[in-house]
């Protein structure tokens, strides 16, 4: 499922739904930090049926960003289904995720980056956050009871900033909602997982797109999806082998 043409050094890929007055300050950030790391990248946007004009004023914004790359979906499928769209067509060796709201700061990202090797992942985590009290506390009991259920140890599991190395991406099973547990998925198969605290910033245009609905209900759907997994995959060792 995930593109094999790994033919450049990072690939950013960036989920967009609604996001219109957002998309072009995005980029005079994101540029320049991805330009001052000397190496060849891209930038993937993945329109997630946006009803607004993220997508037209993305086309417009090709000609002044030449290494973007567009996805458009025909309606919104969610943002597991974007992210895996924008893994099928990255061609970097290393992949950033982030959001489009412009709440993940640019500037972390060579942080990030530089742990790849030894780390297949690397997440951030919010230092200080700059949503409503009510979202904060909502995210605090979700990670909670994540870590109490599943214990991968991930300290903000709703951080959209992410590092990964392409080639892990190979051995992945992904499903509706489990870009949420994308650390639990890479440590069950083997993989060295990390996190770093990164800046976080208000939204200032736009609308957020969760709600108490698909925090807590559908979360708790792909947790104990996540759970049930953990409790029927297959470990063992070799004592000898002859």
């Amino acid at each position: 499922m995930i593109a094999t043409d790994i033919t450049l050094d990072l690939t950013a890929v960036i989920p967009v739904c609604n996001e219109e007055p957002n998309v072009a300050p995005l980029l005079e950030e994101l540029v320049p930090v991805l330009e001052a790391l000397g190496e060849t990248y891209e930038i993937v946007f993945v329109d997630d049926g946006s009803t607004d004009g993220t997508y037209r004023r993305l086309c417009e914004l090709q000609s002044r960003f030449p290494k973007i790359r567009l996805i458009q979906f025909d309606t919104n499928y969610g943002k597991t289904a974007a992210l895996v769209a924008g893994w099928e067509k990255s061609r970097g060796k290393i992949i950033v995720i982030m959001d489009g709201d412009l709440q993940n700061d640019p500037r972390d990202i060579p942080n990030l980056i530089e742990q790849i090797p030894p780390y297949d992942l690397v997440c951030g985590y919010r230092v200080r956050r700059h949503d409503p009290w009510f979202r904060r506390v909502q995210s605090y009991i979700a990670n909670r009871v994540r870590n109490w259920v599943i214990r991968d140890g991930i300290r903000d599991s709703g951080c959209a900033l992410q590092a990964l190395r392409h080639e892990a991406l190979h051995t992945q099973q992904f499903y509706r909602g489990l870009h949420r547990f994308l650390p639990a998925m890479f440590l069950l198969n083997g993989y060295k997982v990390n996190q770093v605290p990164v800046n976080h910033r208000p939204r200032l245009r736009g609308k957020g797109k969760f709600n108490l609905r698909n925090r807590i209900v559908r979360t708790f759907d792909d947790l104990m999806a996540v759970r049930w997994l953990r409790s029927r995959w297959i470990h063992y060792k070799i004592k000898e082998e002859r």
